[in-house]
C-alpha cells in the first residue's frame, strides 16, 4: 500500500514487505528443508510451496474484503461508514481530485502525446548473486563449506537493509519535500556497489565481497516513491494516473522476466561480470530520467500546465513546510 498526502508518503508496508517476504521466506526454506524433507516422500522445497500456498489463502480473502476501492465508488459497510466515505470524498475534492470517468480512444491516445507515459514509465522499469558465491565456495578446497540453512539465511541481510533504506528514503523525501534526491543517492550507491563488485576477486578481500553484496539492496525501496512522483504528477487526470502506472507495472515485469536471466545467468555465477556493469549502467539512466522528471515537472509548473496538488520538488517553501510538519510530530 502506498499512501501519499500532501508532501507526506508513507510507503510501508509496500516496499518493506517485498523485503521482509523474502526474509520470511528464507527461514521458511531453511526450516521445511531441515524439518520437512523427505517428509510424506517430498523434498523440502516442494513443503515450502505447499506452505507458501496455504498462506496465500488468507490473505487474498483479507484483501477482496478489506481493501477499498475509491471513495465515490466504495459503500458503506462494517469497515466504511456514509460518513467516513463522505469525509474521502471531500478531501479528494478539495485536493482537486476529479472522479473518474470512463476510458475513450481519444482520452487514451492523449495519455501519449504528454511527457508522462515517456518517461515516469522509463523510470520506474530502470529501478529493477550472493547465495551463488555462497555456493561456489563448496567447490574450493581449502575454503568454508557452506550449509543448506546458512546458504538460505545469511543473504537475507540484503533485505535487511532494504527494509532500512526504504524507511529512510521516505522519511527523507518527506522531509525535504522532494522525490527525486533519494533516487540519486539510491543509484549512485547501487552503482558504486555494482562497480567494487566487478572489480573484486572473487576469493579475496572476502569481507568487503560480504558488505558490497549486501549493499546490492539499496534501490529496492525505490519504487514506492517513483509510484508517488507519478500520483502527483499525474493528479489531475485520474484516468492517465492509473493509465501510467499501470504501464509502469507491465513494463516493469516484462523487463524482469528476462533481462536477469541475459545479464546473471547462471553459467556466469558467481562472477557476473557482465551483470554488475550492466546494472550499474541501469542505475545511471534510472538518475538521467529522474532529473528529466524533475526538470519537466518544474517546467509544467512554470508554465502553470497540470500542476501537481501536491508539493513535488524541492522549493524553499515546500522543504520548510514539510520540516515545521516533521519538527511538530518529533515534539
Amino acid at each position: 500500500m502506498i499512501v501519499s498526502v500532501n508532501c507526506g508518503i508513507w510507503v510501508f508496508p509496500d516496499d518493506t514487505a517485498n523485503a521482509l517476504g523474502p526474509m520470511f521466506s528464507g527461514f521458511l526454506q531453511t526450516g521445511a528443508y531441515n524439518g520437512l524433507n523427505g517428509v510424506y516422500g517430498l523434498a523440502g522445497w516442494k513443503w515450502l510451496f505447499i506452505i507458501d500456498g496455504i498462506i496465500t489463502i488468507p490473505i487474498a480473502l483479507l484483501g477482496f474484503f478489506l481493501m477499498p476501492d475509491l471513495p465515490t465508488t466504495t459503500k458503506p459497510s462494517i469497515f466504511y461508514t456514509q460518513e467516513q466515505l463522505n469525509i474521502a470524498i471531500a478531501r479528494m475534492e478539495k485536493a482537486g481530485r476529479k472522479p473518474p470517468s470512463p476510458f475513450t480512444w481519444e482520452k487514451i491516445k492523449g495519455f501519449f502525446t504528454t511527457w508522462h507515459i515517456w518517461v515516469l514509465v522509463p523510470l520506474y522499469v530502470l529501478n529493477t548473486e550472493m547465495i551463488f558465491w555462497l555456493k561456489s565456495f563448496n567447490t574450493r578446497a581449502g575454503h568454508t563449506v557452506y550449509t543448506i540453512g546458512q546458504i538460505n539465511t545469511y543473504p537475507l541481510a540484503i533485505q535487511a537493509i532494504q527494509v532500512v533504506t526504504t524507511l529512510m528514503y521516505a522519511w527523507w523525501s518527506d522531509i525535504v519535500g522532494a522525490r527525486w534526491p533519494p533516487m540519486l543517492f539510491a543509484g549512485t550507491w547501487s552503482m558504486i556497489t555494482c562497480i567494487v563488485l566487478a572489480a573484486t576477486p572473487l576469493y579475496t578481500h572476502i569481507t568487503r565481497r560480504w558488505v558490497f553484496y549486501y549493499f546490492t539492496g539499496v534501490q529496492n525501496g525505490l519504487s514506492g516513491l517513483i509510484l508517488a512522483w507519478t500520483n502527483e504528477l499525474c493528479s489531475s487526470d485520474s484516468e492517465k494516473r492509473s493509465f501510467v502506472i499501470g504501464n509502469s507495472n507491465m513494463w516493469a515485469y516484462v523487463v524482469q522476466a528476462w533481462l536477469p536471466i541475459l545479464i546473471f545467468p547462471q553459467v556466469e555465477q558467481p562472477r557476473v561480470l557482465k551483470g554488475n556493469i550492466t546494472t550499474a549502467a541501469i542505475n545511471f539512466g534510472m538518475m538521467l530520467f529522474a532529473m528529466l522528471t524533475l526538470y519537466l515537472s518544474r517546467r509544467d509548473q512554470r508554465k502553470g500546465a497540470h500542476a501537481p496538488d501536491v508539493p513535488v520538488d524541492d522549493t524553499e517553501s515546500t522543504g520548510k513546510v514539510a520540516l515545521k510538519r516533521w519538527t511538530k510530530r518529533l515534539m
